[in-house]
């Protein structure tokens, strides 16, 4: 739609005479598509933050954890306590063909890793080299713990972010240098930034990494292991072979397939799942939020141009009665309010976009963006162009209909 220099500032002079109501109307487009733009780009910041907390691990995980029965089964009471063994993993990488990798893991709880004076609350995680296609470590520095480790015995360990900044704050590569945890000392091989908040047995940051082979020794384990960790094969979901890991494993440590509470399965899977639907239906409440409250700018705006057309009756019929055709006064009816919603949109985008770099700076540590894309608000600025037709329509309608006739009566 064409205007030219005279009608915009017409347009301008008419918006102007009806300041407040042109302000009270404009609030209601600002805040309606701020409330959509803010709260689309912080739903997708927000998702990126919970999303870290999952950060390196595999979609496809399950966790099997052993309990006490609380089932009698084949003639043995309930409440018993029994335990995994190494002798479980390669068990079900033969009966449980579907799965890609099975680890253990051993879970030493509650210690300190010492290094000169400094010291750092930690856990041991006793892994073996394929750990890290459960777990996927960030390094740093250094490198992880690999088979010849676990074959050798060596007393190596990989530590976390935490206990890195808490033993060498003065920051530099510490790989080669000692760390006492317990009687033992390790030698540093490498450092994993991973800032993900999944714990298996404490987060990635608190964490000591040996080698399994190291801490069945040092803690008189025998081949006994906390937990086995899993991935499924590519195409194939944890959470269709549940039963089948559930019954190999009860079959041979005499369990009630049924007794959930004897052998507990953490699918990484049912998480992300839960996480993805929670999001879903949060965008959605979003969307329905602010589009209703940007739809209710848009009616103010019509109502406020409903009004204006009605105390121009008279400068309309004088229009008309000069020789102003309908196709005029709707250009200038429509014009105003495409401007007025416009306005008040292109003000409300720089504004949401100055809050979330404000939040940007604020959640810069945590690596994660609040900010629209710039997609967004181009979608968002046609939109508004749309409403603001939308808007003028009935009035415009209104406007061409009125007789020079009928205007001179009114007067």
């Amino acid at each position: 739609m064409r205007v030219d220099i005279d009608g915009f500032r017409e347009i301008v002079g008419t918006l102007t005479r009806n300041r407040s109501r042109t302000l009270l109307t404009g609030f209601g487009v600002f805040w309606g598509l701020f409330m959509l733009l803010f709260m689309l780009g912080g739903g997708d910041g927000v998702k990126a933050l919970l999303m870290k907390n999952f950060e390196g691990f595999a979609t496809n995980t399950a966790i099997l954890v052993p309990g006490r029965t609380s089932k009698p089964y084949k003639g043995l009471r309930e409440g018993r306590s029994w335990s995994l063994t190494m002798t479980d993993v390669e068990r079900m990488r033969q009966m449980v063909p579907e799965l890609d990798v099975v680890t253990p893991v051993l879970a030493i709880w509650g210690g300190d890793a010492v290094y000169g004076a400094k010291s750092s609350k930690c856990s041991v995680k006793g892994v073996k080299e394929d750990y890290s296609n459960v777990e996927s470590p960030k390094l740093k520095y250094g490198r992880y713990i690999n088979i010849v480790d676990v074959t050798a015995g060596r007393k190596v360990c990989v530590i976390g972010k935490k206990i890195y900044n808490e033993l060498f704050p003065g920051g530099g590569d510490p790989c080669g240098k000692f760390i006492r945890v317990g009687p033992i000392y390790y030698q540093v091989i490498g450092v994993d930034f991973s800032a993900g908040n999944m714990s298996i047995n404490g987060t990635a940051d608190q964490s000591v990494i040996i080698p399994i082979t190291v801490a069945q020794q040092i803690y008189h384990r025998g081949g006994e292991v906390d937990m086995l960790c899993m991935t499924g094969k590519s195409g194939i979901k944890v959470s269709g072979i549940q039963r089948k890991i559930r019954q190999t494993v009860s079959r041979e440590h005499s369990l009630d397939p049924g007794d959930e509470q004897a052998l507990m399965i953490i699918d990484t899977e049912e998480l992300f799942t839960y996480m993805d639907d929670l999001m879903r239906g949060v965008n959605l409440l979003i969307w329905l939020v602010g589009l209703g409250t940007l739809l209710a700018g848009a009616i103010g705006v019509s109502n406020i141009m409903i009004v204006t057309v009605k105390e121009r009756t008279v400068e309309i019929g004088i229009r008309r009665a000069i020789g102003a055709t309908p196709k005029m006064i709707l250009s200038q009816i429509m014009a105003e309010s495409i401007t007025l919603t416009f306005m008040a949109g292109m003000l409300s985008i720089m504004f949401t976009v100055m809050i979330l770099s404000a939040l940007d700076l604020a959640m810069q540590s945590q690596g994660v963006s609040f900010q629209i894309s710039f997609g967004l608000a181009m979608a968002a600025a046609a939109l508004l162009a749309l409403l603001g037709a939308a808007a003028g329509l009935a009035p415009a309608r209104r406007a061409m209909s009125i007789k020079p006739v009928d205007a001179m009566r009114d007067e």
